[in-house]
């Protein structure tokens, strides 16, 4: 069974779903996770976890995505992006500066009110299946993060922007927030999502791809190992004789383990003696005892 990271390029007409479910028909394998659902006509970056990496995919879906999408002034549609039904649509008066203006207004912190058309939950039923059926609830707005927004283009009513921002962002929201703040209503054209933390655009595999290097044996160069997602992390190996406390997923003292490491430096990476990869640990308030945040060893001892 592989255990790793591996970058898919999300192609249009899938979900993420879908793309779990081929990757478990080219690897032979059913554990496999994704790291946060792109919808169907968005392309992009989508790390898929495998094996023990499962583990892996609330953390990553926590980290910040970077997109770039058109924004197509002067219309506005029930999914906040084109594939929806139309409901009005408006001139554009704005002018270039008045366009740029407003979206940059959004760098920053803002509460986002999130789309019906999402997978969210209210009263234990998707937004979008409330959609479908015809209804409307009322949304909560959520604070979001917009870290970046670039203006690559501007070809009225066309605007592609590039977005880095933080969990749980929309960017069908934010083309229809911008909208909205010009008078003439906005929807999202395109979306491509061009980073998820580490994982760019780049780097990315087709599902064809990723086939056509399991046949030829070399998908393996491209699966990303567990511990590399925290090579920031400071490194503690075990002494020998301790290794049985940390293979039962069980805290341990600083002393019992060697590198270079304070207990003040936060979270660590943490191998056994034979250099295999436990996961992750992090000081337990004061003293020296380190407790684990996340183990990856997966019960193979």
């Amino acid at each position: 069974m592989a255990d790793g990271i591996i970058n898919v390029y999300k192609e249009k007409g899938f979900t993420s779903h879908d793309v779990v479910a081929k990757m478990r028909g080219i690897l032979k394998q059913k554990k496999i996770g994704h790291t946060g659902t792109l919808d169907p006509d968005a392309e992009g970056v989508l790390p898929v976890c495998l094996g023990k990496a499962t583990k892996l995919c609330d953390m990553l879906t926590d980290k910040t995505k970077t997109y770039e999408a058109v924004l197509l002034l002067g219309m506005e549609t029930d999914t906040q992006d084109t594939t929806g039904t139309v409901l009005n649509t408006y001139p554009v008066e704005a002018g270039e500066e008045e366009v740029k203006a407003a979206v940059m207004s959004f760098l920053g912190h803002y509460d986002q009110v999130p789309p019906m058309y999402s997978a969210l939950k209210v009263d234990g039923k998707k937004l979008y299946e409330l959609a479908r059926a015809g209804k409307e609830v009322e949304r909560k707005a959520r604070p979001v993060e917009i870290l970046d927004i670039r203006i690559q283009r501007m070809e009225l009513p066309r605007v592609t922007i590039t977005v880095s921002c933080s969990k749980g962002t929309y960017i069908r929201t934010l083309c229809y927030d911008i909208g909205k703040k010009l008078g003439c209503g906005g929807c999202m054209e395109s979306l491509l999502r061009t980073r998820v933390s580490d994982f760019v655009l780049e780097d990315s595999l087709t599902l064809s791809q990723i086939e056509q290097l399991r046949d030829n044996g070399s998908l393996g160069e491209h699966i990303l190992a567990v511990d590399k997602v925290f090579s920031s992390y400071p490194q503690l190996v075990m002494k020998e004789e301790f290794d049985k406390l940390v293979h039962n997923g069980n805290p341990f003292m600083r002393d019992q383990a060697e590198g270079e490491y304070q207990i003040s430096d936060g979270p660590v990476r943490v191998y056994d003696s034979s250099m295999e990869f436990i996961g992750v640990y992090e000081p337990n308030g004061e003293g020296s005892l380190l407790k684990p945040q996340k183990v990856f060893l997966g019960g193979s001892r």
